[in-house]
């Protein structure tokens, strides 16, 4: 990359603002909330016209789906060979109130749902690989873009149904996704195991409760014995950045979720409660979730009646900082934000984790900021945006430069 080059691609990242904005605006005014996968097909609509706006082909891939619901996704290509991935999600949570599906911008802000998380973040994204294109630089490989649905609820109707078809980060040396990292950057994230285990007992009168079996004092028991297991959990501590120093530790979180019995005077025939295992990158999947299922069943064999159902299961995934792509991309938020960039665990989930099962280095870095993400207010700086652009556009230059 010369410096010619990367000047010639800022200023006309500079020019594109308007557009910049506009594209921001069409994407969060669809409102693809997921639950329930809303108005996927009319994002991809639009999503296909923003890639041909930017002078690029946009290709549509229909994705078989766990439940047969219908998804897509949308991907197109600056270049060939090795390919640099910006990848990103088109679903939003469901909104507080409907006027967050019609955006405005003010004091600088656009707000609306979506554009933190991650909306702006594709639309700049896709005004760096225009303004590639249209710099004519030189790339020694390929830049690919990629935008999936199904994010908010695990990825199980688009990265891993484009994981399950072999579509998955094809020839990847590197992927930068815009999620709302507030101006670090996320080199790793948390796995999950999550369940509902269900204390079963039977349902009596409470004047008959000899007769009947109480499920929510089994439960205690069973809950005290995960209260253990917690414990010792709390007690492993990542190695990855994360802030504050109490959020390194491992996590076992009891009673997100309760639920059990008829009513006050009747015994309860069964309690319910959720289970949810946050590992760090050190920890082992499949080694956390026997663990979890070895206790349940030594309390079985203690006369207590469980039955458990798993409904989120994920591995924890981290990279080095110190790799080719997250040096460059250090390098050009040095170049955009005038400094240095810090590198942390994500305390959640994040579609990382697909490319590094596939050994390809991943990071999130994105324009918004993850305390008005989800929230009523969501918005993002549209000098953010553009800053961000920058930083794609330069770090994909930095990779594939010739």
């Amino acid at each position: 990359m010369t410096p010619a080059t990367a000047a010639d691609v800022r200023d006309r990242i500079a020019a594109g603002r308007s557009d910049l904005v506009a594209a921001t605006t069409r994407l969060v005014e669809i409102a693809t909330e997921n639950p329930p996968a809303a108005a996927y097909p009319e994002c991809v609509s639009a999503l296909v016209d923003l890639v041909e706006d930017a002078g690029l082909e946009p290709e549509v891939i229909e994705l078989e789906t766990p439940d047969g619901a219908p998804r897509a996704a949308v991907r197109s290509f600056v270049g060939e060979g090795p390919t640099l991935w910006f990848h990103g999600h088109y679903d939003v949570v469901p909104a507080q109130h409907a006027a967050q599906f019609s955006p405005d911008v003010r004091d600088g802000m656009l707000f609306g749902r979506g554009s933190a998380d991650m909306k702006g973040g594709l639309a700049a994204m896709l005004l760096a690989a225009r303004a590639i294109r249209d710099a004519g630089a030189p790339l020694n490989g390929r830049l690919g873009l990629l935008f999936v649905p199904d994010e908010e609820t695990g990825g199980a109707g688009g990265s891993a149904a484009l994981s399950r078809a072999g579509l998955l980060a094809a020839d990847g040396i590197g992927m930068l996704s815009p999620e709302p990292t507030g101006g670090t950057a996320w080199n790793g994230c948390r796995g999950a195991i999550s369940m509902r285990v269900t204390v079963k007992g039977t349902s009596a009168h409470v004047g008959l409760s000899h007769t009947g079996v109480n499920a929510f004092t089994h439960m205690l028991e069973v809950a005290s014995a995960l209260r253990g297991l917690a414990a010792e959990v709390g007690e492993r501590r990542t190695e990855y950045a994360i802030e504050p120093d109490a959020a390194r530790n491992s996590i076992l979180l009891l009673g997100g979720q309760v639920e059990s019995g008829a009513n006050f005077n009747v015994v309860p025939g069964r309690c319910t409660f959720t289970v949810d295992r946050r590992i760090n990158p050190e920890e082992d999947l499949d080694e956390e979730r026997d663990r979890l299922l070895a206790l349940l069943e030594r309390l079985r064999g203690d006369g207590h009646d469980i039955e458990v159902e798993i409904f989120q299961e994920e591995p924890a995934a981290g990279v080095s900082a110190d790799t080719d792509l997250g040096r460059a991309l250090a390098a050009a938020v040095r170049a955009v934000e005038e400094r240095d960039l810090h590198f942390e665990l994500c305390p959640g989930l994040l579609e990382i984790r697909f490319y590094a099962a596939l050994a390809v280095p991943a990071y999130c870095y994105g324009p918004g900021l993850l305390e008005v993400s989800h929230g009523p207010d969501e918005h993002v700086d549209v000098d953010a945006l553009e800053r961000c652009a920058e930083v794609y556009a330069l770090t994909a230059l930095d990779v594939l430069g010739a």
